[in-house]
Order: C-alpha cells, then sequence, then structure tokens
C-alpha cells in the first residue's frame, strides 16, 4: 500500500510500505477515505520535532472496516469509522477515568512501528476501545464526512481547551490562536454558551471562519498591543477564559495576561520553544489557573458526533483545500507557507 513518510526536514514522500493488516485479536484494518495534515505535523516537517528517516506521518483519518481480529465486538467489516489521534485499550483506569492519552497500552498513529492516518490503510490496535462507529449514510455526504473528520483531533482539542478554562454560559473567553484547532476553541465556546467570544489572529479569511464560528471580536495586534485590545474590549477587566491553541512563549504569556483576575486559561498549543511564558507569579497573584494538555479525543468523541450530525456544530470549514495522496507533499508546502489552513487528503 502507499503512505506518507518524512525522511527528513522539508522531505514528505508518498512510497509504498507493508500493506496494514491484523497482527493480534484486538485490531482492526481501516482503509482509509479521508485524512488530513495537522499543524502539528509541521514541527516534524520543519525538523523542530525530531522523526526518524523514513517513519509514517498523520494521525487523522476516517474510513471503512476492512478486517477485524477475532476478539473485536464493536465493529463489523464495512463499518464506517473515526479514529481519535491516540489509539487506547479502553479499560485501563486512565481510559475508565476519561484520560486514553494516559492509557499504558496507547499510542500515537506514525510512532516508530505504527500506521500513520496519511495512508491508503491503517492497523488500529485495541479497535473496541479506540474506534467511534459513524452512520453508513454519512458516507455520502462529503460536508458532513468532513465535518466528522475534524473529530479525529482539532474540534476534540478545541472543545479540551474550553473545558480546561471553564467556559461557562454567558462568559467571556478569547482564543489565542487562529489555526483549525482555535478556530475550533471559538465553536466550542459557542456550543458551551459563551457571550463575548474575542479571537486573536491576523489573517482576514481565517477570522472570518472565526467570526461565522461564534466570535464576537476579533484582535489582530500581537504581544502587548494584543493585551491592552483585549482589556480594552472587557472593561479592563480579562477574559473568564482563556483558550491557548499556538504553544509558544509569547502566545502562553498572552494567554496568561489577558485572563481575568480568578480565570482560567485551557492551553492545547503543543509546546515548543520552553515555558518561560509561564509566569507563575502573576498567576498565583491574580488566581489564574492553568490547565489543559493533550486532549482526549476519544472521550469528547460521543458527544460531539452527536452535536455534528444534528447540525448543531460543523467544524468542516476549518478544511480550506483538498488534494490527493500523491500531492500530500505539496499539502505540507502549503500549511507550512501559511496558504492552506488545514489541507483535506481524498482517497
Amino acid at each position: 500500500m502507499r503512505a506518507t513518510v518524512i525522511h527528513g526536514p522539508n522531505d514528505i514522500r508518498v512510497e509504498e510500505v507493508p500493506d496494514a493488516a491484523v497482527r493480534t485479536p484486538g485490531d482492526a484494518v481501516v482503509r482509509v477515505v479521508l485524512a488530513c495534515i495537522c499543524g502539528s505535523d509541521l514541527w516534524a516537517y520543519r525538523g523542530v520535532a525530531k522523526r526518524q528517516p523514513g517513519q509514517r506521518i498523520g494521525h487523522e483519518f476516517l474510513g471503512v472496516v476492512e478486517a477485524t481480529g477475532a476478539e473485536v465486538s464493536s465493529v463489523r467489516v464495512g463499518d464506517l469509522v473515526v479514529a481519535p489521534f491516540v489509539w487506547s485499550d479502553g479499560v485501563c483506569d486512565f481510559c475508565r477515568e476519561g484520560l486514553q492519552t494516559s492509557c499504558p497500552h496507547g499510542g500515537f498513529w506514525g510512532e516508530p512501528g505504527s500506521d500513520g492516518g496519511q495512508g491508503e490503510a491503517v492497523r488500529v490496535p485495541y479497535a473496541d476501545g479506540t474506534l467511534v462507529k459513524l452512520p453508513a449514510e454519512a458516507a455520502g455526504d462529503e460536508r458532513l464526512l468532513t465535518a466528522l473528520l475534524a473529530l479525529s483531533d482539532v474540534m476534540c482539542t478545541g472543545h479540551h481547551a474550553a473545558l480546561a478554562a471553564r467556559v461557562r454560559p454567558g462568559a467571556t473567553v478569547a482564543v489565542v490562536g487562529d489555526g483549525a484547532v482555535g478556530l475550533c476553541g471559538v465553536l466550542a465556546a459557542r456550543r458551551l454558551g459563551a457571550e463575548q467570544i474575542i479571537a486573536l489572529g491576523r489573517h482576514t479569511a481565517r477570522t472570518d471562519i472565526a467570526r461565522s464560528f461564534g466570535a464576537t471580536d476579533v484582535v489582530a495586534e500581537r504581544g502587548e498591543a494584543a493585551i491592552a485590545a483585549v482589556r480594552e474590549l472587557t472593561k479592563g477587566q480579562g477574559a473568564h477564559a482563556v483558550l491557548e491553541a499556538v504553544g509558544t512563549e509569547e502566545s502562553m504569556r498572552t494567554a496568561i495576561s489577558i485572563a481575568r483576575d480568578g480565570g482560567a486559561v485551557g492551553y492545547v498549543g503543543v509546546p515548543h520553544g520552553g515555558s518561560a511564558g509561564v509566569d507563575i507569579g502573576q498567576m498565583f497573584g491574580r488566581n489564574v489557573a492553568l490547565g489543559g494538555g493533550v486532549a482526549p479525543a476519544r472521550a469528547y468523541l460521543p458527544e460531539l458526533l452527536a452535536d455534528v450530525l444534528d447540525g448543531t456544530i460543523d467544524p468542516s470549514p476549518v478544511f480550506d483545500r483538498s488534494v490527493s495522496l500523491d500531492a500530500v507533499p505539496d499539502g505540507y508546502r502549503a500549511m507550512d507557507e501559511r496558504t492552506a489552513l488545514k489541507v483535506r487528503i481524498t482517497f
């Protein structure tokens, strides 16, 4: 089969790799229908996150079950399914507590020895604890399928940030970052009842999506100017909840500084560049809470799936370009050059 592999910085290739196959009784093989490129994939592409030459890449996909091991009971051959970006056994203490990202038997797609999501098929360990079945009729609805693809990562990650930041009905929320996760954070904040949602971003095409998702205000400035602008929009008080979806020192510093006294920051941007942006003294003095981390997408999938299916939320606009598997290297270049927000891969 063909799959995307990374050989080094700026070196993404589509190559022939061994076919995905059932290895253990709990495995399933999923033929990929849609996949995508994540902003976090760019850190490997840029050489910031190290990868082995020839390692698989990609962690967001949905598709059709092609084979199952003898112990798989939740899905069967022919089912349309979506996979969260981490596989998990579904039965350990962490999985039962809704923290599947800490499952001792879990793992991330594309890590050495596993299939990546950007390929023709994926072997799914612990299929019963990982895969979520989708309605068969969704297969014929391209927009709906695209919205469902967002549940593999970015929509669940935006939701995780909103929960960690304690978004509640009537709250003022600020979202730092205008990538796909930040935009989904805007959508999540609206879903949870926020009254004022301030999107921090400087790219008009992206902030237009933020407004369509529920943002009431847009702040294009950065650094101290952004902090002053948010303070002005909130009568000098700051936001009850701040969603940090970038992962840099500057973005974290901004997030903490624009939080209201007694507020909370939910951080989900993959960290890069150190942690000096975390000002413990400021947080202590103003009673600002900090939570977040890797989103347990599998825990959130059922409730968010229901809302996508009934039309309450539609994250599909975050995908602004589609490429075939052969053109995935072009998709990486487009996202790296910021000429694409989030690239969908069709098969």
